[in-house]
């Protein structure tokens, strides 16, 4: 194998790994906003068509309720997003080694 075909390998098997990582960035950020969208979607209006202490028994109620599972989700959106960051610094390697042999394979062609 000569240089050049080396380098071309090199270069096929840094961008598999850069579109791998990138894949799993994507997948960390999605997980993301899948907690952030159920965080969103805990702040409920009150009923309205039943009795005022009823409703109020409810929403107080729902309300502990809320704040519990958001601090939950909180958390796991904490430790979803270290994985993320985890992620994107494997993707910013990951892609300038595919940048650089890609180059070289370039200049060596050149």
């Amino acid at each position: 194998m000569n240089r050049i075909t080396q380098l071309r390998a090199l270069s096929g098997l840094a961008a598999l790994m850069r579109d791998q990582s990138l894949e799993a960035l994507r997948r960390a950020d999605q997980r993301c906003q899948e907690t952030r969208d159920l965080i969103a979607g805990l702040a409920a209006p009150p009923a309205e068509d039943i009795a005022p202490l009823i409703q109020a028994q409810a929403e107080i109620a729902y309300t502990r309720w809320a704040d519990q599972r958001r601090a939950e989700l909180n958390l796991c959106l904490a430790r979803q997003m270290a994985e993320w960051v985890q992620c994107q610094d494997a993707a910013r390697i990951t892609f300038g080694k595919a940048e650089v042999l890609r180059r070289l394979g370039l200049q060596k062609t050149l």
